[in-house]
């Protein structure tokens, strides 16, 4: 047995030894080099509080380019925030921005407004369209997360009795109804024919403009509906033509608007084409092309400033092409306001708990770049401005502003 296990033992050896001899003989090529491995994230300091604010808008889809505008005001506010180093309580916030694409539907919408319910956010922006942010109100307001549209303009959002919404700008009574009295006084339109596109925001406007057209005295002469996906409108224009309207009003968007724009041009019609703000964009020119003649539309944003408001609109609107390279569409700037208004709260109220500082929104009176914020019982933003626009050589134009 001793033998035994001297003999394994020397063949072990050998077997080491030779395997030294051929290392000395011919060393092992050096392992290919691979990639660092990201360094751990460094754990927030002790007296740093992360506070993570939500937005939601159509980053995809036929409006992305107004839900990308949207998403750009949200960045900018974030990293003007963390470079405030502002203290909420005694700690200095860091704040993180968790953006969510709800591509303009209501399903989406609910599905992505219950991904940042899991995730804890401390407050949300957005969603960008009425069909959107009305479902998705409902599980903030469930959660106790307080939210701010910066472009939903149904009355109905305002409307539900949840106290954790709010919006930024002017809803679609005051929209609506400036549209249609500004048809009938301004315009001097007789014969009106509305389209909308049956959504919350479409129908919603379009139906406060004929109200309000009709009591300043004017005749609505036909009343049609399309999608907020649709690309042929002939037959109901060729329907409308037949009523020789001097008037035609489209509650929808400019991805919608723009291509009937042209039909309208290629059929003749001889009209005032107005629209609410989901129409009144940058993009519009280049969505109707030629089509678009020079004061041929008119059409209002939910919001705008005048007087000592225009030349910190007007940086902002600088700053933002400096850093994006793109201009703002229309609602970026309100973007940057609501979440400056979330901070803003936390930072009176001490905390970034929503149940703590809740209250604190709806005392909000805050200078922001789009004029004075300030919110009544429902949420609504007081005395919101309107800002009328036409179209000269392609390009978007200030009429006046409102209120």
């Amino acid at each position: 047995m001793q033998l035994k296990w001297t003999a394994v033992a020397l063949a072990a050896l050998s077997v080491v030894a030779c395997g030294k001899k051929e290392e000395a003989a011919a060393p092992a090529a050096a392992p290919a080099p691979t990639a660092a491995a990201p360094a751990p994230a460094a754990p927030p300091a002790a007296d740093t509080l992360v506070v993570k604010i939500g937005h939601v808008g159509p980053t995809s889809g036929a409006i992305a380019h107004l839900g990308k505008d949207n998403e750009l005001g949200a960045k900018m506010a974030i990293e003007d925030l963390n470079a405030k180093q502002l203290k909420i309580g005694d700690k200095v916030a860091k704040f993180e921005l968790v953006a969510e694409d709800d591509a303009g539907d209501p399903k989406q919408g609910t599905a992505v407004a219950q991904k940042l319910v899991d995730e804890k956010v401390n407050g949300v922006v957005g969603h960008l369209n009425s069909g959107t942010t009305i479902p998705a109100s409902k599980l903030y307001s469930d959660a106790g997360i307080p939210q701010i549209s910066p472009s939903a303009t149904n009355p109905k959002y305002t409307r539900q009795g949840f106290k954790t919404a709010f919006r930024v700008v002017a809803d679609d009574t005051q929209l609506g109804g400036t549209l249609g009295k500004y048809a009938v006084e301004t315009l001097k339109g007789k014969n009106i024919a509305v389209i909308d596109d049956r959504t919350a925001y479409g129908q919603g406007v379009a139906e406060e403009f004929e109200k309000a057209a009709k009591a300043a005295g004017g005749t609505i002469v036909g009343h049609e509906f399309t999608t907020d996906k649709s690309t042929d409108f002939n037959a109901i224009l060729t329907k409308l033509k037949g009523a020789k309207p001097d008037v035609l009003f489209f509650g929808g968007m400019d991805a919608v608007g723009g291509p009937m724009l042209k039909q309208v041009k290629q059929l003749g019609l001889n009209v005032k084409f107005m629209g609410g703000d989901g129409l009144c964009t940058g993009e519009l020119a280049k969505l109707a092309g030629d089509a678009i003649g020079e004061d041929m539309v008119v059409c209002a944003e939910a919001g705008g400033v005048d007087g000592d408001f225009k030349a910190p609109l007007d940086k902002f609107k600088a700053d933002f092409k400096t850093k994006n390279g793109v201009d703002v569409q229309i609602y970026a700037p309100y973007v940057y306001d609501a979440v400056n208004v979330l901070a803003d709260s936390m930072v009176r109220a001490g905390s970034s708990d929503p149940a703590k500082y809740l209250p604190e929104v709806g005392k909000t009176n805050y200078k922001g770049v789009t004029g004075p914020i300030a919110f009544d019982e429902k949420g609504d933003i007081k005395n919101g401005a309107l800002t009328l626009y036409t179209y000269k050589g392609g390009q978007r134009t200030q009429i006046a502003v409102v209120r």
